[in-house]
């Protein structure tokens, strides 16, 4: 993709702090962070979200993320922290390359990353399950 700035980085023609690096898979720290270590882990091949990426690569960026959190947690003494994707204009995806957050977290760091909690969308769980389980997507 000519115009991704995460397919840009993956070809060397934008300089960032790279973390990680794989055949499948890049780790670099974000230039617009919300903590400090706040890191995205993409695929290197581009995918758009989550609807589309190849499992092998989910696979991958998934346990790249697990041995930074670990490494993180080792070295820094970070044991709390979010893991985000956004997928899609409402869902608040701005880069249309998929990519995971790392986002450390620490007590008092001012970050609000809260829920809004909807009680009222329990009446319609069970119509939501049945027609899941109807679907049968497994």
């Amino acid at each position: 993709m000519d115009d991704c700035i995460f397919c840009k980085i993956i070809n060397k023609e934008i300089s960032t702090d790279i973390i990680y690096e794989n055949d499948k898979v890049m780790a670099f720290l974000d230039i617009f962070p919300t903590s400090l270590g706040h890191t995205l882990i993409i695929p290197k091949k581009h995918f758009i979200n989550v609807y589309d990426i190849e499992e092998d690569y989910l696979t991958e960026i998934i346990k790249v993320t697990r041995k930074l959190a670990l490494a993180y947690k080792e070295i820094f003494g970070i044991d709390n922290l979010q893991l985000i994707h956004n997928a899609g204009k409402y869902g608040q995806q701005e880069v249309f390359h998929f990519h995971l957050h790392l986002i450390p977290r620490h007590e008092g760091d001012g970050i609000n990353l809260e829920h809004i909690h909807r009680e009222d969308l329990q009446d319609q769980f069970a119509g939501f399950i049945k027609q899941l389980k109807d679907s049968n997507f497994q």
